[in-house]
């Protein structure tokens, strides 16, 4: 591979910019709402919405942060030692799949 190859890959992958947009909260609840009866990211629904290309996502995905104050809870909740986490982790979806 020629030394210049290298370096077109990242090259093109550093012009990529995150564009981050603030909207009224009607209008953004009206995005994510679309985004999920779509079955797309947020990300995905706008790029559809304005013309460009997308890819539905390969593991749908929803993240929640946890602190150490938060496992405890959750342990003491589910009746399970705060560090094990693995454990609270899976009664959480549990509890979410059953909502």
């Amino acid at each position: 591979m020629a030394e210049t190859d290298k370096w077109k890959k990242p090259t093109k992958a550093a012009k990529a910019t995150q564009v981050a947009f603030e909207f009224e909260q009607a209008t953004a609840r009206h995005i994510h709402s679309l985004a999920a009866q779509s079955g797309l990211t947020p990300s995905s629904q706008i790029r559809k919405m304005i013309g460009l290309s997308f890819s539905p996502p390969k593991r749908p995905r929803l993240t929640v942060s946890l602190s150490v104050e938060d496992y405890a809870i959750l342990g003491k909740k589910y009746g399970l030692d705060a560090t094990a986490t693995l454990d609270i982790r899976k009664r959480i979806m549990l509890e979410l799949m059953t909502e």
